[in-house]
């Protein structure tokens, strides 16, 4: 079989010979019991870069020594892209929520052979599921891989928001010591309202994390905690979004992007915030209009707001999130650091061998499957697609 598989760039320096750390903590399951991935064998030195070209998720050796082609690019966007002209005879592709394969209908038709789309982390978001569903090409991730390296990225960016990290770290790369400059917009977090929009995987770690720093938390979810947990961390459930973000100065979004959370942070919602609220979003870019959080920085409704994620991505080098005032974007890196990758790897190894052995794959992997939704997708995802505008990520020119 023909393995197409995604990734982004390799560092501008060439791979790294050396790095930072020589091992990485060993973790055996996940806080729900679940098991990490559990491949037969892997390839590969925990700890290492795997996730971009030259790493190829440690799959080579695997893939030829059964008899499969691998081909890995990170050209994906734009008329003729490399990506593009190896579909169409590709059995698997793969592809990861940083830097996605938007797999769109169109695309799907050019590649009669395709069984199956893995996504090299979570969120499946950058495919097409009802031509996945209408085309009974299977999709499947790599669940809860990341989930806790993305709730650490909130904690972080929650911190460096509140406490306007960003601004006093500049004005002591600019050689100042202005201590007024540095503080006039640097408040505690304790006391404050923290709300999340999902309480799943990672919206409940991240509360968990919060806990310490005694704030009032809450959460909107359209399923409810159990009564256990609401006890545990003295959340207050809200039944709207609308509800929860009126008293909260932080909203943290961690749910799935389908067609009914796409835009849903607009001008409209954003103006029953909190004036001066803080919302960080690790979920996916396109559940934030982005014009609209560009005019509530400007206005001063918002302090600030930290993304991770982007719509497109790569996203446009004039998209005004990279310019806008008191923003503190990262390039949807929360949940591909040294040790996500690790995990992620390993878990699309399990998923290929699974598939190779004619063996069912982990039902929380599942997204697409026989043509329905299933495992997390019934779950977490709604019929339809939300790729709509992704070949926008074209016109990123590499700096």
């Amino acid at each position: 079989m023909k393995i197409l598989c995604i990734l982004y760039d390799d560092p501008k320096g060439g791979m790294p010979q050396k790095y930072a750390r020589d091992d990485l903590p060993k973790i055996d399951k996940y806080p729900d019991g679940m098991t990490l991935p559990t491949p037969k064998a892997i390839d590969f030195n925990p700890g290492d870069l795997l996730g971009c070209v030259s790493g190829e998720l440690g799959l080579r050796k695997f893939l030829e020594e059964g008899g499969h082609s691998l081909v890995v690019t990170s050209d994906k966007d734009g008329e003729g892209c490399q990506a593009d002209k190896e579909l169409v005879d590709a059995d698997i592709v793969i592809s990861q929520p940083f830097f996605p394969y938007y797999l769109t209908r169109e695309k799907m038709e050019t590649a009669p052979n395709l069984k199956m789309a893995i996504t090299a982390g979570i969120g499946s978001d950058h495919v097409d599921l009802q031509a996945a569903m209408d085309r009974k090409v299977d999709v499947v991730e790599v669940t809860f891989c990341n989930s806790r390296s993305v709730a650490e990225h909130i904690v972080m960016m929650i911190l460096s928001l509140v406490r306007d990290y960003h601004n006093q770290h500049r004005i002591i790369n600019e050689g100042g010591w202005n201590i007024a400059d540095a503080v006039q917009r640097s408040y505690d977090v304790e006391g404050m309202h923290v709300g999340t929009v999902a309480a799943g995987r990672i919206g409940l770690d991240a509360l968990r994390k919060l806990k310490h720093f005694d704030v009032h938390m809450h959460y909107f979810d359209r399923h409810r905690l159990p009564e256990e947990v609401e006890k545990e961390l003295n959340l207050t459930f809200h039944d709207s979004v609308e509800s929860m973000v009126k008293v909260c100065d932080v909203v943290t979004i961690n749910c799935p992007l389908h067609p009914e959370t796409e835009h849903m942070f607009n001008d409209e919602l954003i103006g029953k915030m909190k004036r001066g609220a803080y919302i960080v979003n690790t979920a996916r870019g396109k559940i934030c209009d982005k014009d609209a959080i560009a005019r509530a920085l400007e206005s001063g409704q918002l302090s600030g707001y930290a993304g991770d994620v982007w719509f497109p991505q790569p996203a446009p080098n004039d998209h005004v999130w990279r310019s806008m005032p008191n923003h503190g974007m990262t390039p949807h890196t929360s949940g591909t650091s040294l040790t996500a990758q690790a995990r992620y790897a390993a878990g699309v190894r399990e998923i290929l061998e699974c598939f190779f052995d004619g063996t069912p794959i982990r039902d929380p992997y599942l997204i697409v499957q026989n043509g329905e939704l299933a495992g997390m997708g019934a779950h977490s995802y709604s019929k339809g697609t939300a790729t709509g505008g992704s070949e926008e990520a074209a016109e990123y020119k590499k700096q």
